[in-house]
C-alpha cells in the first residue's frame, strides 16, 4: 500500500490545477488519471470562457504564462439579444478593465496543466488508471486502482467529472434534472472581423453563443432541444455553415467550417452534500451548470482554488481528511455554485417560457437594464471578481 496524504482522483481541469496549487507544500500527492490529455490537430472546440479572477489563479499556480498566447483571445465586449428586439451590452472600456475574459481551448489548459504535473516534485501520477474499490477508514481513505495497486490517504478528492465515479462510490446524491437539450459546439472562420466581441442571442430554439477566437474566428454554443441539435448536426457544412451565420443574424458575414459540429446533453445537477469524512467533490464531480453563462469551470478552478488554500494553510498535525474541517470548504463554495446554478437555470426558463406576455416583459428587463449604467458595472464587476 502507498501512502499519501491526498490523493486526486481525476485529472482534468479542476484536479490537476488543485495539485499544481499545492506544489509548495509539505503535502505528499498522488493524481489519478485514466486518459492524460491530448490536443487535437487544429482548433479545439471545446473553449472556455476564463474569468479574470481565475486568470489571477492560474497566474498564482505558474500556468498562466505558459500558454499560447497565439491560440487565445480577450473579450472586449459582450453583446446580449433577446428574443423580441431587447439588447444587453457590455465593455471593458465602460468598465475601467483591459478585458471582461479569455476564451481559450479547453485541451490548451488541459495540457499545460499536465506538463507541469508531470514536473511536481511533491505529486506521483497514476496515469492511465482507473479507480476500482473505495473504502473509507477511520483515519484514512483507500483505493484501489484496476491494476491491483492500493493507495492511503488522510484525504480523497473526486475529481473526475459529473459522472463520478468516486461521488457515487462514496454514496453522494446527485439530483439531475435533464434539460431536454443539448450543447453544440463547433468553430469557424468568419467574413468579417469580430474585433474580440462575445454575442449571444436568446432565440426560440434556445441560445446561441459567438465567442471570439484569435484572428477571423470564432467558437459557437448553441444550446438547444434535443431534436434540433440531432438535425443540425447532420447537416451538409456549408447548409450548418448558413444556419448558424442567420441564427446570428448574419453579424459577422459568411461563416467556414473549421471543426465539425458535436453535440453533448445538458442537465442541471446538484450535489447537496459535497464532502464527508476523508472526502470532497471539485468541479463537475460536485456541481453542473447551463453553459449559456460560460462560467463552469470557473465553479471549478475556484473550487481548486479555496481547497488548496485551506489544505496550504494546515499544520502538519491537523488531520485535513476530518468532515469539521471539510465543511469549512463546502459553506465557502455552496453560495457562489447555488447562485451561477439558479441565474443561469432561471434565464433558461425565463426565455423559454411562452405565456402571453413574458416576451416583452423580458426584453423591456434587458433594455431597462442596459439603460442603467450602475447596475451593468454591478453585474460585470461581480463577474470579474467572484466568478
Amino acid at each position: 500500500m502507498q501512502q499519501f496524504d491526498l490523493i486526486i482522483v481525476g485529472g482534468g481541469l479542476a484536479g490537476a490545477s488543485l495539485a499544481i496549487a499545492l506544489r509548495d507544500t509539505r503535502l505528499r500527492i498522488a493524481l489519478v488519471e485514466n486518459q492524460p490529455p491530448c490536443a487535437p490537430e487544429g482548433w479545439d472546440a471545446r473553449v472556455y470562457a476564463i474569468s479574470p479572477a481565475n486568470v489571477e489563479f492560474l497566474e498564482a499556480i505558474g500556468t498562466w504564462k505558459h500558454l499560447d498566447s497565439g491560440r487565445m483571445a480577450p473579450i472586449r465586449a459582450m453583446q446580449i439579444c433577446g428574443d423580441a428586439g431587447g439588447k444587453l451590452e457590455f465593455s471593458a472600456f465602460d468598465t475601467g478593465v483591459s478585458e471582461l475574459g479569455w476564451i481559450l481551448e479547453s485541451s490548451l489548459m488541459a495540457c499545460e496543466l499536465w506538463e507541469s504535473a508531470k514536473r511536481q516534485g511533491n505529486l506521483t501520477l497514476f496515469s492511465p488508471a482507473r479507480p476500482a474499490k473505495l473504502e473509507f477508514r477511520d483515519d484514512a481513505a483507500v483505493l484501489q486502482l484496476s491494476d491491483g495497486m492500493v493507495l492511503s490517504a488522510k484525504l480523497l478528492v473526486g475529481a473526475d467529472g459529473r459522472d463520478s465515479w468516486i461521488r457515487q462510490a462514496a454514496g453522494l446524491v446527485a439530483v439531475n434534472t435533464p434539460y431536454g437539450e443539448k450543447g453544440l459546439v463547433a468553430n469557424f472562420s468568419t467574413g468579417k472581423p469580430h474585433r474580440n466581441v462575445a454575442y449571444q442571442w436568446f432565440r426560440d430554439d434556445g441560445v446561441l453563443a459567438y465567442l471570439p477566437l484569435p484572428g477571423n474566428r470564432i467558437s459557437i454554443v448553441w444550446s438547444t432541444p434535443d431534436a434540433h441539435a440531432d438535425q443540425l448536426c447532420l447537416l451538409p457544412p456549408d447548409q450548418f455553415c448558413d444556419r448558424v451565420a442567420e441564427a446570428g443574424a448574419n453579424t459577422l458575414g459568411r461563416l467556414e467550417l473549421l471543426t465539425p459540429a458535436a453535440a453533448f446533453p445538458l442537465r442541471l445537477m446538484r450535489v447537496p452534500q459535497t464532502v464527508a469524512p476523508r472526502l470532497a467533490l471539485v468541479g463537475d464531480a460536485g456541481h453542473g451548470i447551463h453553459p449559456l453563462s460560460g462560467h463552469g469551470i470557473n465553479l471549478g478552478f475556484q473550487d481548486a482554488m479555496v481547497l488548496a488554500g485551506q489544505l496550504a494553510a494546515t499544520q502538519p498535525w491537523q488531520d485535513i481528511g476530518q468532515e469539521r474541517f471539510l465543511q469549512r470548504y463546502q459553506r465557502a463554495r455552496r453560495e457562489e455554485t447555488m447562485l451561477m446554478q439558479t441565474t443561469t437555470d432561471g434565464l433558461r426558463r425565463l426565455f423559454r417560457e411562452d405565456s402571453p406576455g413574458v416576451r416583452p416583459l423580458r426584453n423591456l428587463g434587458l433594455n431597462l437594464t442596459n439603460s442603467l449604467p450602475f447596475v451593468k458595472n454591478a453585474l460585470v464587476r461581480y463577474a470579474l471578481g467572484a466568478l
